[in-house]
């Protein structure tokens, strides 16, 4: 592709829950961000944040968008009203606490639970959030993907969708943080240029 196109490479920080979760990925994939000057999006889970204020500072700290990705990454349609109020409020003090910035009006809910649900679109929006889904995604949770997967999938699937592509990924798998460096080169030889959701959305 020749045309430029923008992409937002969005990554949600949360607790793993599976295999190939190396304890420095997180901070590897803010390395290859820093060397290569990207800007990105990341969505803090609360309890992420209060266990690990060191990443979420240094997120902060390099520029990157804050959103919003819950206190306790349930599935949100599974939350009485009371519990997903308390939930979203919650976790927004964690990530205030703790990278000192103020995440609205950015959230993803966990899962992609709620994206098409009324009753949590509202309950998000009432308290000044906007539900940020995505268009590209690899499946890095799973464990059997390869860096190598995922590098050919990202660059295949957001060249494919072009302009405005916002590509989900995750900060804790291994092969993510391998594959990052791969993923925004070939992007870039594609004729991509990085921009965060805000910039994307607007």
């Amino acid at each position: 592709m020749s045309e430029r196109f923008r992409v937002a490479l969005t990554f949600d920080a949360e607790h793993p829950d599976r295999p190939l979760c190396p304890p420095g990925a997180a901070a590897s994939i803010l390395d290859t961000l820093d060397e290569a000057g990207v800007p990105a999006t990341f969505f803090l889970q609360g309890r992420w944040a209060t266990s690990r204020p060191d990443l979420a500072r240094r997120i902060a700290d390099a520029g990157h968008l804050i959103g919003h990705h819950s206190k306790y990454h349930a599935r949100m349609t599974l939350l009485s009203d009371k519990g997903l109020r308390a939930d979203v409020l919650e976790g927004a003090e964690d990530i205030v606490a703790t990278c000192g910035r103020d995440p609205r009006p950015w959230f993803r809910c966990p899962f992609g639970d709620g994206h098409d649900d009324a009753r949590v679109q509202g309950a998000l929006t009432s308290l000044g959030y906007r539900e940020v889904g995505w268009d590209v995604e690899v499946a890095d949770w799973e464990p059997w993907r390869s860096a190598g997967d995922l590098e050919r999938e990202a660059l295949e699937r957001t060249v494919a969708h072009g302009d405005g592509a916002i590509v989900l990924l995750h900060t804790w798998p291994g092969p993510t943080a391998e594959a990052l460096p791969a993923i925004v080169r070939r992007l870039v030889e594609a004729g991509a240029s990085f921009a965060t959701v805000d910039k994307v959305l607007a």
